[in-house]
């Protein structure tokens, strides 16, 4: 592609992606759906202004690594230690009963395949999509509904966080069954030794980080330092042991989150995301879905898809809840505080792509998914707060 033809690619997507995502923002939807319907319009679906390709690709995998190192930066250690038990058994069971929703899904629409054939993984990670909750959109209605500090609240923080990082380790073991040569144990092991080499590297890399943050706060080394280790991390990750690459720059987010700079590091980061790559990745999302190659069965697919995303946050994570002791009430509002789906799951479904264990006809479900969650559940937060009000609210 020529150079000239580039720079015109992405002057269009930057203007669409703001000025989609501008409306969305304005009618109280994600700003990333806009974005998303960004890339619907300027592609083939409808104008054709854009078209896939190899540099965009590139650009939309340096964006979901940037977004993935971001979160990690996102990831409060102290509160994962002291979430207890409650928060981690809601987070399990939060990802186990989409993971096995989203596969009896698939399998229900295609075939039941037997476990091991290429099949029956495309179905265990159309599950593995459903398992990401993004509760940036539940954090504003709390807010707004001044419960943020609350028990449920803190509850559901807490559980989204180990959410997260159980849904990537699932994501990580379920892209590496893509290789018709490796076994599950093989792939566990990889996996484990991982996490191992993550931990031992991450403990010296972070002492490092903290006497260089110490000599020189607030410089602008700290984050370029921290952008090398993602990209360093998420080769490591990929390159020796068949890791998901996205795995590795949020190891990498985790390992500087304690860091008295990460929010630094977090914002300058976020100011390379907003401007160029977080466009292009969530665009690209856009692009890569046509809508005229739409047809009844995928349509039908979509509309079970988002209910059962919706249901199996809602049953999973409220049954528990009731179940380890919470009232109906509160037991609901963490059902629903968990079942809104943002950027996470369309990086999974991104991953699944480049991976090919999706077809790109299946972002729709995965989109309708997303605007769907992050409207009903504000709606149904605030009923349910009016209906069971909150007794208990931890003080800040």
């Amino acid at each position: 592609m020529e150079t000239i033809e580039i720079l015109r690619q992405l002057a269009v997507i930057v203007i669409a992606a703001k000025l989609f995502g501008l409306v969305a923002r304005k009618i109280h939807a994600p700003q990333v759906a806009g974005e998303i319907i960004a890339g619907l319009v300027i592609g083939p679906s409808l104008c054709g202004f854009v078209m896939p390709s190899d540099f965009l690709s590139g650009m939309a995998e340096i964006g979901v690594i940037m977004l993935m190192f971001s979160a990690g930066l996102g990831t409060d250690l102290k509160e994962l230690k002291e979430t207890g038990v409650k928060a981690t058994v809601i987070a399990c069971v939060g990802v186990f009963v989409p993971l096995i929703g989203g596969t009896i899904l698939y399998m229900c629409f295609y075939g039941f395949a037997p476990a091991g054939s290429e099949e029956f993984y495309k179905a265990l990670f159309i599950g593995t999509i459903l398992t990401a909750t993004s509760v940036s959109i539940t954090v504003e209605a709390l807010k707004e509904l001044g419960v943020l500090s609350g028990t449920i609240g803190t509850t559901i923080m807490s559980a989204a966080i180990i959410d997260d990082v159980i849904g990537i380790i699932v994501l990580t073991v379920v892209i590496s069954f893509k290789d018709p040569d490796a076994d599950i144990i093989s792939v566990i092991l990889h996996t484990v030794l991982f996490f191992v080499f993550a931990v031992g590297v991450g403990i010296i890399i972070y002492h490092v980080f903290k006497i260089i943050d110490k000599r020189y706060p607030h410089t602008r080394r700290i984050p370029i330092m921290g952008m090398a280790l993602a990209f360093v991390m998420a080769y490591v990750a990929d390159r020796y042991f068949s890791v998901a690459d996205i795995t590795g720059a949020y190891i990498a987010g985790v390992i500087l989150s304690s860091l008295d700079d990460s929010s630094y590091i977090s914002r300058k980061m976020d100011v390379n995301s907003y401007m160029l790559f977080g466009p292009v990745f969530f665009c690209s999302i856009g692009l890569q879905t046509n809508v005229r190659t739409l047809d009844t069965t995928i349509i039908l697919f979509s509309l079970g898809f988002v209910v059962v995303g919706l249901l199996s946050k809602v049953i999973g994570c409220g049954g528990i809840s009731k179940i380890m002791g919470y009232s109906w009430g509160d037991s609901a509002k963490i059902g629903v505080g968990m079942m809104t789906r943002g950027e996470v799951a369309l990086i999974v479904a991104q991953r699944g792509l480049a991976a090919g264990m999706m077809g790109e006809s299946y972002f729709t479900a995965v989109i309708l998914l997303i605007i769907v969650s992050s409207i009903l559940t504000p709606v149904m937060l605030k009923f349910l707060y009016d209906v069971f009000p909150e007794q208990h609210v931890i003080s800040e």
